[in-house]
């Protein structure tokens, strides 16, 4: 079922009614295929990207959408709930892009930029280590100056969206000691000294690769490096808060869809005389799931819209993460319920519902690390 949406502007509501389009065209009739088999959809992401939808985000003048964030975020809603791994790719795709337009050069920029917001170019974001995750200072991948004035990259990279298919990474690694020794570089998706992992086997979002990187010495072009050297972290936190809201939205979409399957069965089934719906426990029940799909949503908008009013959004983009993804993890989960035995076959989408919604409480920072960081802005 659509979602009803307040939208700001006539042209927002154009391109919603585009997703929808296309999700339902391209996405919702191929995510079971593709998922079952774990095979790359190939040729989708330059299908979104034709579309404009790749670079909602951002600037115009270098082939964006110029959209608002409250409008990129319902966009992405819309694409999770025809396919979650197709809407967490993108999310993160916009998250790759955010280094080169808000720290890159102008030149950098006009280089790169508009092939990435096209999607002619597809963005991994390479931050996590096999024992970096939260702690992202902890990296140990070296970034060390050639006498020719390139960087000679050296180490492991750890859970790597779109890994082996990118176009570019957006990769962090170390070119000095401590906190302030970490720079961001552009990275070419092929590299001769670059290589990944196999596939992680995934309890969901199978048909998008997540692997690891191990960089064998690896040149890249000083041209590459984005902002300053030592100035990574700052990059890299800068962009964790707009990426969090693109996660909740992601799952949003989710626990809508799994609430959409769950009131349509609802509505045909039928147990001692009357649908399952007209059963008071159900129908709580499924008003529940309903309300805490509201508050999602509600709470990521209101977080966007302090993102694009210019105010502080910090505290608001972690409660957002946190509330919806915790949400689409408890909708799905009952989801499986309403439905019953039939729930828990892949004869019925909400058992990979349930499957991909654990993942987004983990990565884009554990909602453990939510907590931290909203309990951290209450003290005085």
């Amino acid at each position: 079922m659509d979602v009803d949406r307040l939208l700001p502007t006539p042209e927002a509501a154009d391109l919603i009614a585009l997703a929808r389009e296309i999700a339902d065209k391209e996405l919702a009739p191929r995510a079971d295929a593709h998922e079952e088999a774990e095979t790359y959809p190939e040729g989708l992401f330059a299908t979104l990207g034709r579309a404009g939808l790749l670079g909602l985000a951002y600037p115009e003048e270098f082939g964006g959408g110029g959209q608002p964030y409250e409008v990129y975020l319902q966009v992405l809603e819309e694409l999770a709930a025809r396919w979650a791994a197709v809407a967490v790719a993108t999310s993160v795709h916009t998250l790759a892009c955010h280094p080169l337009h808000s720290f890159g050069t102008p030149e950098q920029k006009e280089r790169w930029l508009p092939e990435m917001l096209e999607g002619r170019l597809i963005g991994g974001y390479s931050l996590s280590e096999p024992q970096a995750g939260s702690d992202a200072a902890a990296l140990s991948c070296k970034a060390e100056r050639t006498a020719e004035g390139a960087y000679r990259i050296t180490g492991n990279k750890a859970w790597i969206t779109h890994g082996g298919k990118a176009g570019f990474y957006a990769l962090f690694a170390r070119t000095a000691p401590g906190s302030h020794g970490i720079s961001c570089f552009l990275a070419p998706g092929e590299t001769e000294g670059l290589t990944f992992g196999r596939p992680e086997r995934k309890m969901g979002l199978q048909a998008v690769p997540t692997t690891s990187a191990h960089w064998d010495g690896a040149l890249v072009d000083s041209g590459r490096l984005i902002g300053e050297e030592g100035q990574g972290l700052q990059i890299a936190f800068s962009a964790l808060d707009s990426g969090r809201l693109g996660i909740a939205a992601c799952a949003t979409g989710l626990a809508q869809a799994a609430l959409s399957a769950a009131v349509a069965y609802a509505n045909e089934r039928s147990t001692f005389g009357r649908k399952i719906v007209d059963h008071q426990g159900l129908g709580f029940l499924l008003a529940d799931m309903a309300a805490a799909v509201d508050a999602a949503r509600a709470t990521y908008l209101d977080a966007a819209r302090r993102r694009d009013l210019g105010r502080p959004f910090s505290r608001q983009a972690s409660a957002a993460k946190l509330i919806a993804t915790d949400t689409a993890m408890k909708v799905t989960t009952d989801a499986v319920q309403v439905l019953g035995g039939y729930g828990y076959t892949r004869d019925f989408p909400v058992e990979r519902y349930m499957r991909e919604a654990k993942i987004m409480q983990i990565f884009e920072g554990t909602n453990q690390i939510q907590r931290l960081v909203i309990s951290r802005q209450l003290k005085a």
